[in-house]
C-alpha cells in the first residue's frame, strides 16, 4: 500500500511535469522520482526514435553514475523488437510491464540482453522493473527501466505490487508530458516556418525590400535583449521573457505583409515620373516636329519657331534634374506649375498639353518620389497587415502580434498612421518596432528613391525624432547602445 507521502509525491511531479517546459529536465524529474519511491539503487529513461529506444538519463546511486544531464550517454541504442533477450525493447514491442525478480534465474524468458550493458559500466544487475511509457492512442514514447530493489533493510528485494503501479504512474504521466512538449515544440516551429515563409515572400517581391524584413527583426531582437541585460542590472523595469520575445519577432518579421498587395509600380517607383519620362522625351519631340512644320508652312516666323525648340530643350533638361532631385522648392514648383500650362493645337484641333495631370503631380512632389494618392496606397499596407493578420488564428500565446504589427507607423504623439493612435494605446513592442523600421529605412542601401546615410546621422534623425515627442527616447538609445556594442 502507498504512503501518504509518497501518494503527495505522485501528485506533485504530476502537477510539475504539467509545467515544465525543460525535456531533460522533465526526464530527471521522472526518473530520481521512480527510484526514490521505489527505492531502488538505479534506473535508465529511454525514448523511442526510428524504432531504437536511446539512453537518455541514467542514474546508479551505489556506482555514484548520473548521465544524461551534466554529460552524455555514450551506450548503443537498444532496438524496439520481439527480441526475448532485452526487457526494454521487448517492453516497447509488447507495450507490457516487466517485472524481473531475478535476471539470473531465467525465469521464463532468456533476460540476457543486460549483460553487456552491466560489463560497460561495471555494474550487476538483479531485479528489475520496466514499464513502457505510451499515450492514450498507443504512441511509443519511451521505456522508464528501474534495477534491483531494496527492501527497509537495505537488503535485495523484488519491486512489488505499489512498485509497478508507481513506475506505471510517472511512465504515463511522463508519455503525456512529453508528448505535450513535442507538440507545443512542433506547433512553434509550425507557426515560425509560417512565419518565415511570408517574410520571405515579403521581401522577395521587390529587390529594395530583400532584407527589410530581416534586419528590422534583427534591430528589435538587439533593442529586447538589451533591456533584458538592463533588467538584471536593475536600469530597466521591462523584461522580455521567452513567449514575449518570440511575440515581438513574430510581428517584426510579418509587419509589412500588407505590402503583398500594394502594386509594383509603387513599391519600386525609384524617380518621381519613372516610365513616364519617356513619354515626356517622345511628346516633346512631337511638338518639335508639330513647330517646324507650321514654320516650314509660314504659320510661324522663325524667331518663335527657335525660341519654342530651346524652351522645349531647357525644360526638358530641367524635368530630368527634378525628376531626381531630393527636394523641390517653390521656385522650381513655379516652373513646373508654368510648363502644365502649355500645351499645342493640332490643324485637327487636337489639345496637346506639355505635361499629362499626372506627370504635373509627380513633378511637384516636394521630398520622395510618391505622390499623395500613390502615398496613401502605400501607407495602406498598414491597415491591409491587419486585414491578413486578422484571418490567421493566433493562439492565446500570440494574440498580440497582430496589434504589435499594427502600430509600426504610429508615433507617440498621435501624427503617425493609420489610425493616429497615441502613446497610452501603442504597446511597448509597437514602440520598439517603430524605432527598429525607421532606422532601417535611413541606413539601408538598397532603397531605389533615396541614398543611405551614416549610422551617426540616422541616430541623430531618429533622436529628434524622439525630442519632438514622436519616438521613445529610451528606445532609439537602446537601439544605439546595442548596434554599437555590436561592433
Amino acid at each position: 500500500m502507498l504512503k501518504q507521502d509518497e501518494l503527495k509525491e505522485v501528485v506533485d511531479i504530476a502537477i510539475e511535469l504539467s509545467t515544465t517546459k525543460d525535456e531533460s529536465r522533465l526526464l530527471q524529474k521522472i526518473l530520481l522520482t521512480a527510484i526514490r519511491i521505489a527505492d531502488c539503487d538505479a534506473g535508465t529513461l529511454y525514448l523511442e526514435n526510428n524504432g531504437n529506444l536511446e539512453f537518455k538519463i541514467m542514474e546508479t546511486l551505489s556506482l555514484n553514475i548520473r548521465h544524461g544531464m551534466e554529460s552524455s550517454i555514450d551506450l548503443p541504442p537498444i532496438p524496439v523488437s520481439d527480441d526475448v533477450t532485452n526487457a526494454c525493447g521487448y517492453s516497447a514491442y509488447t507495450r507490457e510491464l516487466i517485472n524481473i525478480h531475478n535476471v539470473d534465474s531465467r525465469e521464463t524468458l532468456e533476460w540476457s540482453g543486460h549483460e553487456k550493458y552491466d560489463k560497460l559500466i561495471g555494474y550487476d544487475t538483479k531485479s528489475m522493473l520496466v514499464v513502457p511509457m505510451i499515450t492514450f492512442d498507443d504512441e511509443l514514447v519511451g521505456v522508464l527501466q528501474l534495477i534491483n530493489a531494496f527492501d527497509a533493510n537495505g537488503n535485495p528485494t523484488d519491486f512489488s505490487n505499489d512498485d509497478e503501479y508507481i513506475a506505471r504512474t510517472l511512465g504515463a504521466l511522463a508519455a503525456v508530458s512529453i508528448i505535450n512538449m513535442r507538440y507545443t515544440r512542433e506547433m512553434k516551429l509550425q507557426m515560425k516556418s509560417f512565419v518565415d515563409a511570408f517574410a520571405k515572400a515579403i521581401d522577395e517581391r521587390t529587390p529594395y525590400n530583400g532584407s527589410h524584413t530581416k534586419k528590422v527583426t534583427k534591430y528589435c531582437k538587439m533593442i529586447a535583449k538589451h533591456m533584458n541585460r538592463l533588467y538584471e542590472t536593475g536600469e530597466c523595469d521591462d523584461y522580455f521573457d521567452e513567449n514575449r520575445m518570440d511575440q515581438l519577432i513574430m510581428a517584426a518579421s510579418l509587419h509589412d505583409i500588407g505590402k503583398m498587395v500594394v502594386p509594383l509600380t509603387i513599391m519600386n517607383k525609384a524617380t518621381r515620373l519613372e516610365e513616364h519620362l519617356n513619354d515626356i522625351e517622345k511628346r516633346f519631340e512631337l511638338l518639335k516636329a508639330y513647330y517646324e512644320i507650321d514654320y516650314l508652312k509660314g504659320i510661324i516666323l522663325e524667331p518663335e519657331y527657335k525660341e519654342k525648340t530651346r524652351y522645349l530643350d531647357r525644360q526638358l533638361e530641367f524635368i530630368k534634374q527634378i525628376n531626381t532631385m531630393d527636394y523641390v522648392d517653390d521656385a522650381s514648383i513655379e516652373i513646373i506649375k508654368d510648363i502644365s500650362k502649355k500645351g499645342y493645337t493640332t490643324r485637327s484641333g487636337e489639345l496637346i498639353m506639355y505635361l499629362t495631370e499626372y506627370e504635373t503631380e509627380c513633378l511637384e512632389i516636394r521630398k520622395g518620389t510618391l505622390t499623395n494618392r500613390e502615398r496613401c496606397q502605400m501607407e495602406n499596407h498598414v491597415v491591409l497587415t491587419g486585414m491578413i493578420l486578422d484571418k490567421v488564428h493566433f493562439n492565446s500565446k500570440y494574440n498580440n502580434v497582430e496589434k504589435i504589427a499594427m502600430g509600426h507607423h504610429e508615433y507617440l504623439d498621435g501624427s503617425g498612421y493609420p489610425y493616429g493612435l497615441k502613446a497610452e494605446q501603442l504597446m511597448l513592442e509597437s514602440r520598439i518596432l517603430a524605432v527598429a523600421d525607421i532606422y532601417d529605412a535611413l541606413t539601408s542601401t538598397d532603397r531605389p528613391y533615396k541614398k543611405p546615410i551614416s549610422q551617426e546621422k540616422a541616430f541623430k534623425i531618429i533622436e529628434d525624432m524622439a525630442e519632438k515627442g514622436k519616438l521613445e527616447i529610451r528606445l532609439v538609445r537602446y537601439l544605439k547602445e546595442a548596434v554599437y556594442e555590436a561592433e
